[in-house]
């Protein structure tokens, strides 16, 4: 059966209409109803069953207490800078990454805050890893940076 065919049937079930429509959820809904309403549901044992779990269940009383402040209140918001420390796979500033791709040597120059490749600042590796090659590429991966997982220091 396909989906809306599936909600007709479960409304035909159910007596009323569902705003599922997942299938799986469907078929599993209406073959239980179908199951109950020809073996009889529930044993009376596991009704009584189910009423002592309900009514030993802690109910809560009050609404949860909101987060935020409330009316009338304001509260302050702090904000301080971030700074993350440098990337542990790059070497210093001042150090030159040397690759050579389709025979042409690419030199790049670390920085304080990027890199240096013919005369121009990127933000980052990949970013001169797809200047050069035309495509995405991960900017470590292109320049041989390995991590301390792959085996090796930076």
């Amino acid at each position: 059966m396909t989906v809306p065919e599936l909600r007709d049937r479960y409304a035909e079930v159910f007596g009323e209409a569902t705003l599922s429509r997942h299938k799986q959820h469907l078929i599993r809904r209406i073959t239980w109803r179908i199951q109950a309403n020809r073996e009889g549901g529930l044993s009376e044992r596991a009704r009584r069953r189910a009423k002592e779990l309900a009514c030993d269940a802690d109910l809560r009383l009050n609404a949860p207490r909101a987060k935020g402040p409330t009316e009338g209140e304001h509260q302050a918001t702090t904000v301080s800078p971030f700074h993350a420390g440098p990337d542990s796979r790059l070497p210093m500033p001042g150090a030159l990454l040397r690759r050579e791709f389709k025979g042409q040597m690419i030199s790049v120059r670390v920085l304080n805050k990027g890199f240096e490749f013919e005369g121009d600042v990127y933000r980052s590796l990949s970013a001169i890893a797809k200047h050069v090659t035309g495509s995405h590429w991960n900017g470590f991966h292109f320049f041989g940076l390995k991590t301390s997982k792959q085996g090796g220091k930076p």
